[in-house]
């Protein structure tokens, strides 16, 4: 696991869009090019920044996202497309709307208005495969360490599936359902740990305070379900890239090492 520390978030978000474009361009430059890049997406706080910094990038003709297929990692069960909390639409209103290449028919997000949860959660399993699976997923992680809507033990080997949110989720999140955790839909169509892990790549984003715990957590505790993000141990291709404030829990000793061994990623 590597862990990329940056002084603040707007250096965090900065380095890991120049990341992401990195990789896509040179996707596009080499052999491969004539399959799509496929990138797994987050939704909340967390990517904003890294969103902003790869519009501008688009726009400025320093990336194309024409050759992009996008897989997001989940969706409110029971809200349509055009609410203004839905996944769908937060990712179209921050993202896919601002870039002037991203081709409709190639983002997919799970449809949170399915009648046949089981069936859409199988379907989007399927068609991340038909691909060959996911080149780089970016997530971000809750207070207690939940990696898409996978609250705490919940299976590391998880798959697409329909989840319970708990109450601790649902009143982080009823900040932005006029303060009403009763307003925040009870459940969520979510990719797995085990769909995220397969990933060749995962770069998750943590940073502030109050995700110190978590952070502490995935890298320097054990691998456990009552942290799914931990799971990310056990993976070869994953990237952490945080701020200081995020690393308050760390021991000085780990906080060192990785200063030292990635002090060429600090912007």
């Amino acid at each position: 696991m590597r862990v990329v520390i940056q002084d603040d978030y707007n250096k965090m978000c900065k380095w890991a869009a120049d990341y992401i474009a990195a990789k896509i361009n040179a996707h596009n430059a080499g052999p491969e090019a004539d399959r799509p890049f496929i990138l797994g997406l987050p939704t909340g706080s967390s990517p904003i920044g890294v969103y902003k910094e790869l519009i501008a990038k688009n726009k400025s003709g320093e990336l194309s996202f024409a050759n992009v297929v996008t897989f997001n990692m989940d969706e409110y069960l029971g809200l349509p497309h055009e609410h203004d909390q839905s996944y769908w639409y937060f990712m179209h209103d921050n993202f896919f709307d601002h870039l002037v290449d991203m081709k409709p028919e190639n983002i997919n997000i799970l449809n949170g208005m399915t009648d046949d949860p089981e069936g859409e959660c199988a379907r989007y399993e399927e068609k991340i495969a038909s691909y060959g699976g996911i080149d780089l997923f970016m997530g971000g992680i809750g207070v207690d360490g939940h990696l898409a809507f996978n609250e705490p033990f919940t299976s590391l080997t998880s798959r697409t599936g329909l989840r319970d949110l708990t109450t601790d989720t649902r009143i982080v999140n009823s900040r932005f359902f006029g303060n009403d955790p009763e307003a925040v839909p009870a459940q969520a169509l979510s990719v797995g740990i085990g769909t995220v892990t397969d990933s060749k790549e995962v770069l998750v984003l943590i940073s502030g305070h109050n995700k110190a715990r978590a952070m502490a957590a995935v890298v320097e505790g054990g691998v456990s379900q009552k942290w799914t993000c931990s799971a990310l141990q056990m993976h070869n291709g994953a990237i952490i890239a945080c701020d200081e404030e995020a690393c308050g829990e760390l021991t000085v000793d780990t906080y060192k090492y990785f200063l030292d061994i990635e002090k060429s990623q600090r912007l």
